[in-house]
């Protein structure tokens, strides 16, 4: 079966509202794993001149994509995946844009989803879009961190004894109105997916939740001294860095419930990407912006 669909053998096309069947495009709506698309509405928004669609297929399974990946062109990093989806936002010159973020990579084909595609994909098109726009100066992506709440959950239920600083335990002791057990109150909070509507409350949460999610990404380690989430070892392996870390960036229920409405920028610097692979899949070292590391010694 690998060798079937062997990368070699595939085909890289762009997707657009004008060439695709309506049947192709019925299909992106109903293979969307990671921000569903409502509607064609939404889908010809993601389909417009400022965004890219690229898919591989196989000679065989002409109008069936394999995976396929959703491109923004903007100015500069994205930081909320609503602003970035927002119908209403007016349509950029792809012409004067500096950066193309990848938010969305959805496996179409569940059968084999054992064979890699995502790494060549992304960097198949960041080459691609830097040789259709010259002024493309990142590449990047926004993307979730599926795993942090359930880690965060873990830690909280094994009396994490370093969770909170003492300042993040008065912060929160403040906002709820009492200072009995801190790391109690979070676990409270936290289970109430409407803690966002709350300013007070997501004020509190913001320090903690940033340095948390810092250390989850960058200190916790599984196998092979791998980070525990899915999503950047992906990106990691692929030679992608962690560039900015996004606060309040996706509060649909999914993203409050998965990552407390935290996500990610990793950045792609195709000059560097072989020796951050390297060094990430050799030794495990983890390749973040000063910013992000930051969050550690907060």
């Amino acid at each position: 079966m690998t060798s079937w669909f062997d990368v070699d053998f595939l085909e890289l096309r762009r997707i657009t509202w004008d060439n695709a069947s309506a049947a192709l495009l019925e299909k992106l709506i109903a293979y969307e794993a990671v921000h569903a698309i409502d509607g064609w509405v939404d889908l010809k928004n993601r389909l417009d001149s400022d965004r890219r669609c690229f898919a591989y297929f196989h000679p065989r399974m002409p109008d069936e994509p394999l995976i396929f990946v959703e491109v923004a062109l903007v100015h500069g990093l994205a930081d909320n995946i609503h602003a970035l989806l927002d119908e209403t936002m007016p349509v950029l010159d792809p012409e004067t844009v500096d950066t193309a973020i990848f938010y969305s990579i959805s496996n179409a084909q569940k059968g084999l989803a054992g064979i890699s595609f995502g790494n060549f994909l992304i960097k198949r098109v960041a080459e691609s879009l830097s040789l259709e726009f010259k002024g493309l100066k990142k590449f990047a992506t926004l993307s979730p961190i599926p795993g942090f709440m359930k880690w965060l959950n873990g830690a909280l239920a094994n009396g994490d004894p370093v969770l909170l600083t003492p300042g993040e335990r008065k912060a929160l002791s403040a906002a709820v109105g009492h200072s009995a057990g801190a790391k109690g109150v979070l676990k409270t909070l936290l289970k109430n997916p409407q803690w966002p509507d709350d300013l007070t409350i997501s004020e509190a949460l913001h320090a903690p939740l940033m340095r948390l999610c810092a250390r989850y990404l960058i200190k916790e380690k599984g196998l092979n001294k791998r980070t525990l989430d899915p999503v950047a070892h992906f990106h990691l392996t692929n030679g992608a860095n962690i560039e900015s870390l996004n606060w309040r960036a996706d509060l649909s229920p999914r993203g409050i419930k998965n990552s407390a409405g935290l996500m990610i920028n990793y950045l792609y610097d195709l000059g560097r990407v072989e020796d951050n692979h390297e060094a990430y899949t050799s030794n495990g070292k983890i390749k973040a912006s000063s910013a992000v590391r930051g969050y550690l010694k907060s």
